[in-house]
C-alpha cells in the first residue's frame, strides 16, 4: 500500500516536472516571438515580460489544465518583424494570428511542427520568399490565409492532403505556375481565393469534386481555356469570380438552376461568347452580375426575379441587335431595390431609354448606356435618380434638349452627354451640379452662349463643348474654374471676341483647345502661367499680335498649334530648348524675320511655317530664302549692342578680381588665416554674369524662394548652345555661417548621386560687378516646385496630392536618408529635413535639396575640419529638429530620423508641427499616437479618407474605385504608426531609415497591386 502510494506520488511528481518544463518551453518561445518584432508602436507586446505569467500576457490564450499556449492573437497590432523559428515549438497552438501587420521574410520551416494548428492567418503582411510545403504537415488546418502577402514561386501540391482546410486564400501575391490539380481532394474546403497573381494553364476538372465550395475566386491571372462544366454544377457556390484572364467559352443555358445560391457572377475581361443564359433569373440571390469586357452577343433576358441585384455591369460585348426593344430588361429591374451601379455602355443596344428608368432604385450611382445606338429625348424621370454620381449617355443618337431638370440630380460626378443630337441652349441649372468633375458635351447640335453658371462647379477638372454651334464670348467664370486640370475644349463652335484675361488661374491645366472659333484680339500674357500646359491649340481664329514673351515659361509644351491667325512679329527662339515640343505649327500668319535653326526648327516634320512670306533662313528642308545683308546686319548690330557692354563688364571685373585676390594674398602675409579651400578653387563652373544674365538680375520676378542663408532664383542658363532650367541658390554671405553654409552644402553634394536627391548642375565662387564676394549653387529646377506649396497650398493655386502619390513621395525620402546614411562613402547627416526642402519634379518625385547643415558623421570624417562636424550651432529648423539636439547631443543619423518622422505625419495629417493647437504636452507626435488606430478619423487628412470612382468619359483617365483587400483605413494606419516611431523623443525608441524604407516601399507596393480591376470582395477570415 505504502510503495503503491509512493509511486503514485512520484508520477506526480514527474507529471509537474513535465508540465513545469513545457511551460518553459512556451514562455521562451513567446520571448523569441518578441524578440524577433522590431517595432511594436501599439506597445501590445509591453506585457509580455516575466512580472505575470505569459497566459496573461496580451494575445496569449492558454488550456486550463496545462497552461499551454492555444492561441496567439495579434492581429492589426502594427507589429513589424519577422516570424521566429521558435513558433514550432508551441505544439499545443491551434490559432496562430498575426494578420494585418508587417511581418517580413519567409515562413520559418518549423511551421510543419504544429500538427495541432487548426487556423493559420498570415493575412496582409509581407511575407516573401515560397510557401513552404511542410505546411501539410498540420493535418489539422481548417484555415490558412495567406492572401496579400509577397509569396513567390508555386502553390505546393501537397497541400492537398490537407482534408479538413476549409479555407486557403493566396490572393494578392506573385504566386505563379498552374493550379495544383491536388486542390480537388480538399474535400472541405469551402473558400478558395486566389486572385491577382501569375497562375497559368486552365482550371483543373478536379476542382469540380469541392462540393461544399461556396467561394471561388481566380480573378487577375493568366488562365486560358474554358472553365469546366463540373464547377457550374457545385450546388453550394455563392461567390464565381474570375474576371481579367483569358478564358473562353459559353455560359452554360442551365447555370441558374444549377447554381441557384450564386450570390456573385463576374468573369469579366475575358473571351467568352454567345448569349447571357435565361435562366440566370432563376438565382435569386444574385448580388452582382458582372460580364463585361466578353463577346457575348443576343437580348439581354429579364432579370425580374433577381430583387437583390446591386450591380450590373453588362459593358464592351456585343449585345443587342440595334432594335427598339433591346433595353427592355430594364423594365425588369425596377424591383431591384438595392441597384447600384447599371453598365452597359459600347453595346449594339437600340431603341428609346426606357420611361422605366426613372423608376429604378434611388440607391442607383452609376447609369453608363454610352456608345450604343440609342435615340429619342431623355427621360423625364430620370429626375428621379437623386444619388446619381455618373451618367454617360454619350455616343448614342439621342436629340431633343437637355432639360433643365438635369440640375436636380446634385451629386453628379461625371456627366457624359457627347455624341449625340442634342439641341438648344445648354441650361443653366447644370451650374446646381457643384460636385461635378468631368462635364462632356461635345459633338452635339448646342446652341447659345457658354452659361457663366458653370463658374459654381468648383471641382471640374474636365470641360469638353467642343463641336457645337456655341457662340458669345468665353465667360470669365469658366476661365476662372481653377480646379481643371485634365483639359478645357472648346473648339469647333463660333465662340468670338477676345480671350478672357484670367488664364493664370489655370495653373495645373494639361490640354487647352479654343480651335476653330472666331476669338480675336492678342493672346492674353497670363496664358504662360499654365505652366502644365501640354496642349495648346488656338488655330482657325483671328488673333492678332505677337506670340507673349510669357510662352517662354511653357517649357512642358508638347503640341502648340497657332495656325490660321493674324499673329505677326518675330518668331521666338526659346522654341529651340523646349525639349518636350514634338509639333509647331505657326502656317498661315505674318510671321517675319530669321527662322531659328536648332531644336524643334531642325526637324522639318516637327514644324510649319507655310503662308508666312516674311520669313527667311531656317534649315534648307524648308525652302525658305536667304536673310538678306541688310537682315544680317541689323542681326550683328544687336548682338554688337548686347556683346560691347558684357564684354567692358568682364574686363572690369576680371581687373577688380586680379586686384582683391592680389590684395588677399597680401594680406595673407601678414594674418595667419585659413588657407583658400580647394574645394572653392575646383567648382569654378560658371560666373556671376553668367548668372546675372540668367536670372535678369536676379529678379524679383524670378524669386521663387529664400531663407536665412540666402535666395533661390528661377534662371534660363546657356551653355554649349543650350538653354537649361535652373534653380540658383544665391548665398547671403553677411549672414553669419552661410559661406560655412555653402561649403558644407558643395562638399555634401560633390560625390553623392541618388535619383532622390535635388542634382547639382554646377556653383559659382566669384565676385559680383561691385567686387563683393559672390557664392552660388545652381541646380536643376523642379517644376513642381516644394512639398510645401503642395501639404499648405494658398488660395490662388490650390492643390493637392492623394493617398499614393503622398506615399511615393514617403517612399521617396526614405530612399534618399537611407542612401546618405547607409551607402555614401561618409555617412552623411542631411540635418534640415522638412517641407520646404523637398523638392517635386514633373511627375511628383520627390528630390531632396539644400544640404546647407548636412554634417559628416564625426568618425567618418577626414578631410572635414572638426568645426564641421560638432555640435556647435543650428541643427535644423524648429518644430523638426531632434529634441536631443535641444540639449547639446552630436548630431546622428536618428535625428534625421526623427525629421522624416515629424513630415510623414505632416504629410499625412495636413497639420505643421508648428501649428497653433500644439502648446503645453501636446505635440504633433503625441497628437497621433494618442489618436491611433481607432480615432484615425479624427487626425488624418479628411481628403485622403474620400474613395474616388471610376466615371466619366472615354477621353479622360478617370478616377478608379479601388477594391482593396489593403485598404486606405489600414495602409493609413500603418504608415502614421512608422511617423510616430520614428519621432520618438529618445533615439534609441527610432527606426532605422533602413527598416523605413522597406516598410513604406511595402505598403505602397500593396495599395500598387490592389489597382488591378474590380474583383470579389474576398474573404479575408
Amino acid at each position: 500500500m505504502a510503495a503503491s502510494l509512493r509511486q503514485n506520488q512520484g508520477f506526480s511528481l514527474q507529471s509537474t516536472d513535465y508540465m513545469l518544463k513545457s511551460n518553459e518551453t512556451d514562455q521562451l518561445a513567446l520571448l523569441e516571438f518578441k524578440a524577433k518584432v522590431t517595432h511594436d508602436p501599439l506597445e501590445v507586446l509591453s506585457s509580455w515580460n516575466y512580472s505575470r505569467h505569459f497566459c496573461q500576457w496580451k494575445g496569449v490564450t492558454c488550456s486550463r489544465r496545462h497552461q499551454r499556449v492555444t492561441a496567439l492573437l495579434l492581429p492589426s497590432s502594427l507589429l513589424q518583424g519577422s516570424l521566429s523559428p521558435h513558433i514550432g515549438n508551441l505544439s499545443f497552438l491551434r490559432v496562430l494570428d498575426i494578420k494585418n501587420n508587417s511581418f517580413r521574410d519567409e515562413i520559418p520551416q518549423e511551421i510543419g511542427y504544429l500538427f495541432r494548428l487548426q487556423k493559420l492567418m498570415l493575412y496582409n503582411n509581407s511575407f516573401g520568399g515560397q510557401i513552404p510545403d511542410n505546411i501539410s504537415h498540420c493535418v489539422n488546418l481548417e484555415s490558412l490565409s495567406l492572401g496579400s502577402n509577397e509569396f513567390v514561386g508555386k502553390v505546393p501540391g501537397n497541400l492537398g492532403s490537407l482534408s479538413k482546410l476549409r479555407l486557403l486564400s493566396v490572393h494578392y501575391n506573385n504566386l505563379s505556375g498552374e493550379i495544383p490539380s491536388s486542390f480537388g481532394n480538399l474535400s472541405s474546403l469551402e473558400v478558395l481565393s486566389a486572385t491577382a497573381n501569375q497562375f497559368v494553364g486552365q482550371i483543373p476538372e478536379t476542382l469540380g469534386e469541392l462540393k461544399r465550395m461556396r467561394f471561388i475566386a481566380f480573378g487577375v491571372n493568366k488562365l486560358s481555356g474554358e472553365i469546366p462544366f463540373s464547377i457550374y454544377n457545385l450546388s453550394s457556390l455563392s461567390v464565381f469570380d474570375f474576371p481579367v484572364n483569358q478564358l473562353q467559352g459559353s455560359l452554360p443555358s442551365d447555370l441558374g438552376f444549377t447554381l441557384p445560391n450564386l450570390e456573385e457572377l463576374n468573369v469579366g475581361e475575358n473571351q467568352f461568347t454567345g448569349p447571357i443564359p435565361a435562366s440566370i433569373s432563376n438565382a435569386s440571390n444574385l448580388l452582382r452580375l458582372a460580364i463585361g469586357g466578353n463577346g457575348f452577343s443576343g437580348k439581354v433576358p429579364s432579370l425580374e426575379h433577381l430583387h437583390k441585384l446591386e450591380w450590373v455591369s453588362i459593358s464592351w460585348n456585343h449585345l443587342g441587335n440595334g432594335k427598339k426593344d433591346d433595353l427592355e430588361f430594364v423594365n425588369s429591374l425596377v424591383n431591384a431595390s438595392r441597384l447600384e451601379r447599371l453598365e452597359g455602355h459600347v453595346n449594339n443596344c437600340g431603341g428609346m431609354l426606357p420611361e422605366a428608368v426613372g423608376n429604378l432604385s434611388t440607391r442607383l450611382r452609376k447609369l453608363s448606356v454610352g456608345n450604343n445606338q440609342l435615340f429619342g429625348n431623355i427621360p423625364s424621370g430620370l429626375r428621379n435618380l437623386v444619388n446619381l454620381e455618373l451618367l454617360d449617355l454619350g455616343d448614342n443618337q439621342f436629340t431633343g434638349r437637355i432639360p433643365e431638370s438635369i440640375g436636380y440630380l446634385q451629386k453628379l460626378q461625371g456627366l457624359g452627354l457627347n455624341g449625340n443630337k442634342f439641341l438648344g441652349e445648354i441650361p443653366s441649372s447644370i451650374g446646381n451640379l457643384t460636385s461635378l468633375a468631368i462635364l462632356a458635351f461635345d459633338e452635339n447640335m448646342l446652341e447659345g452662349s457658354i452659361p457663366s453658371s458653370l463658374g459654381k462647379c468648383q471641382n471640374l477638372i474636365l470641360l469638353d463643348l467642343s463641336n457645337n454651334n456655341l457662340t458669345g464670348t468665353i465667360p470669365t467664370e469658366v476661365i476662372g474654374l481653377s480646379s481643371l486640370s485634365i483639359y478645357l475644349d472648346l473648339s469647333q463652335n463660333q465662340l468670338n471676341g477676345p480671350l478672357p484675361s484670367n488664364f493664370g488661374i489655370l495653373k495645373n491645366l494639361g490640354v487647352l483647345d479654343v480651335s476653330e472659333n472666331k476669338l480675336s484680339g492678342e493672346i492674353p500674357n497670363s496664358l504662360g502661367s499654365c505652366v502644365r500646359l501640354e496642349q495648346l491649340v488656338m488655330n482657325g481664329n483671328f488673333f492678332q499680335g505677337n506670340i507673349p514673351s510669357s510662352f517662354s515659361s511653357l517649357r512642358g509644351i508638347q503640341n502648340l498649334d497657332l495656325s490660321r491667325n493674324n499673329l505677326s512679329g518675330r518668331i521666338p527662339k526659346y522654341f529651340e530648348n523646349f525639349f518636350f515640343l514634338q509639333n509647331l505649327n505657326l502656317s498661315s500668319n505674318h510671321f517675319e524675320g530669321e527662322v531659328p535653326i536648332k531644336g524643334v526648327y531642325s526637324n522639318s516634320s516637327a514644324i510649319s511655317l507655310d503662308g508666312n512670306d516674311n520669313l527667311c533662313g531656317g534649315i534648307s528642308e524648308l525652302h525658305l530664302s536667304t536673310c538678306s545683308i541688310k537682315e544680317s546686319k541689323q542681326s550683328r548690330a544687336r548682338s554688337l549692342k548686347l556683346i560691347i557692354p558684357v564684354v567692358t563688364v568682364i574686363l572690369l571685373v576680371t581687373g577688380m578680381s586680379c586686384l582683391i585676390i592680389t590684395s588677399r594674398r597680401s594680406k595673407s602675409k601678414m594674418e595667419p588665416a585659413t588657407p583658400p579651400s580647394a574645394l572653392l578653387a575646383s567648382i569654378l563652373r560658371v560666373s556671376y554674369e553668367n548668372l546675372f544674365k540668367a536670372t535678369d538680375g536676379f529678379s524679383l520676378e524670378n524669386l521663387i524662394g529664400a531663407g536665412s542663408f540666402g535666395s533661390v532664383y528661377k534662371g534660363v542658363l546657356n551653355h554649349d548652345d543650350h538653354e537649361t532650367l535652373v534653380a540658383v541658390k544665391v548665398l547671403n554671405l553677411q549672414h553669419r555661417g552661410a559661406s560655412k553654409s555653402f561649403m558644407a552644402e558643395c562638399q555634401a553634394l560633390r560625390s553623392i548621386r541618388h535619383r532622390n536627391l535635388v542634382k547639382i548642375i554646377t556653383s559659382c565662387a566669384s565676385v559680383d560687378f561691385q567686387g563683393n564676394d559672390f557664392e552660388a549653387l545652381v541646380y536643376e529646377f523642379m517644376v513642381n516646385g516644394s512639398l510645401e506649396e503642395w501639404l499648405h497650398p494658398n488660395r490662388e493655386a490650390p492643390r493637392n496630392l492623394n493617398l499614393l502619390q503622398r506615399l511615393s513621395i514617403a517612399v521617396d525620402l526614405a530612399s534618399a536618408l537611407d542612401y546618405l546614411h547607409h551607402f555614401c562613402e561618409t555617412p552623411i547627416v542631411h540635418c534640415d529635413l522638412k517641407p520646404s526642402n523637398v523638392l517635386l519634379d514633373g511627375e511628383l518625385t520627390a528630390h531632396v535639396g539644400d544640404f546647407g547643415l548636412a554634417k559628416f558623421l564625426p568618425e567618418a570624417t577626414n578631410n572635414l575640419s572638426s568645426n564641421q562636424s560638432s555640435s556647435v550651432g543650428v541643427k535644423g529648423t524648429v518644430g523638426y529638429a531632434a529634441p536631443e539636439y535641444g540639449m547639446g547631443s552630436e548630431v546622428s543619423t536618428s535625428g534625421d530620423v526623427y525629421c522624416f518622422g515629424i513630415l510623414l505625419l505632416e504629410m499625412f495629417t495636413g497639420k505643421r508641427p508648428t501649428n497653433e493647437m500644439f502648446t503645453g504636452n501636446l505635440t504633433l507626435h503625441n497628437f497621433v499616437k494618442e489618436a491611433l488606430p481607432e480615432r484615425l478619423a479624427e487626425i488624418v487628412d479628411p481628403v485622403l479618407l474620400v474613395e474616388k470612382e471610376e466615371g466619366g468619359t472615354s477621353k479622360a483617365n478617370a478616377h478608379r474605385q479601388w477594391t482593396r483587400c489593403f485598404s486606405v483605413k489600414e495602409c493609413l494606419v500603418s504608415v502614421l504608426a512608422i511617423g510616430v516611431t520614428c519621432s520618438s523623443e529618445l533615439p534609441r525608441e527610432r527606426m532605422s531609415m533602413e527598416e523605413v524604407a522597406a516598410q513604406l516601399l511595402s505598403f505602397r507596393n500593396k495599395l500598387i497591386k490592389n489597382v488591378r480591376g474590380q474583383p470579389a470582395t474576398y474573404v479575408t477570415a
